[in-house]
């Protein structure tokens, strides 16, 4: 072999030998991942609004926001800021209110009872949607059958931070929010970009684990859960008050959520 085919061969060998970029990126996310899955319950128990200061002990923008939060709400339950933390916060909190209203939980029982046949003629294979709709009602049967209320709300709380049923509840709820945004495509279609259809949206954005949530997800989760919510946004942005949005506009809210940049958590009145 020549000098030149000796250097490329060592080049060769000296790349072969340097580690993957990609793989170390992907390690040290999974590594981050792990962290705040070790630290970071699914769902939290209540703490005072006034908690959120401690996050925020030399930020004078954001403390003036947190007092002004806490005129309107009291508490907040935190959730884990995983990529599924709107569809985990909107779907614990919509339950949790609900089973308060026995009527009421009854009603979304029966609509949750009939949403696989809806989602199949829609055009969702059967097979994909059964294993996360058979989990999902055994949870609203499950929590049907309590009487007593906090007995009921405690159980919410421990299936929510169980991973495997609470995956599935938000799984679940995933794929609700697609139906409904395939259903409405008409109306849907008009806010996304990149020349997507609807569909390829809903298999990109939507049902994927991971994926985080905007405005059109929150829209079509409401509409599919017939609720609607108040979602409170806190960020950087000028003022000392935090501004709020209910989605579908014109709802009354019945589930109320504090969004900071890439995250929800839950807020209570």
């Amino acid at each position: 072999m020549g000098e030149q085919g000796e250097s490329m061969s060592k080049a060769g060998n000296d790349n072969n030998q340097q580690p993957n970029q990609d793989e170390l990126i992907l390690a040290q996310q999974r590594q981050i991942e792990k962290e705040i899955s070790d630290t970071i319950p699914l769902v939290g128990d209540l703490e005072p609004i006034m908690s959120l200061n401690n996050e925020y002990s030399s930020d004078n923008i954001y403390l003036e926001k947190v007092s002004n939060l806490a005129t309107r709400y009291k508490f907040i339950r935190r959730t884990r800021p995983d990529g599924n933390c709107f569809f985990r916060a909107f779907s614990y909190a919509n339950i949790e209110r609900l089973l308060r209203n026995k009527d009421e939980f009854n009603e979304f029982y029966t609509h949750a009872e009939n949403s696989k046949e809806d989602l199949v003629s829609l055009g969702f294979q059967q097979f994909t949607v059964e294993d996360f709709y058979d989990t999902y009602m055994e949870v609203l049967k499950r929590l049907k059958a309590i009487d007593n209320i906090d007995d009921a709300l405690k159980d919410l709380h421990n299936v929510f931070n169980e991973q495997g049923f609470s995956d599935y509840m938000v799984v679940y709820l995933r794929l609700l929010t697609s139906g409904q945004l395939q259903r409405d495509q008409d109306f849907y279609s008009c806010f996304i970009e990149g020349g997507r259809t609807v569909a390829d949206f809903c298999h990109q954005e939507v049902e994927p684990m991971y994926k985080e949530s905007d405005h059109i997800h929150i829209i079509a989760a409401c509409a599919a859960l017939r609720t609607g919510v108040r979602v409170v946004y806190m960020d950087r942005g000028t003022g000392k008050i935090c501004t709020e949005h209910d989605l579908p506009e014109g709802c009354t809210p019945t589930v109320h959520l504090l969004y900071r940049p890439g995250h929800y958590d839950i807020l209570y009145q």
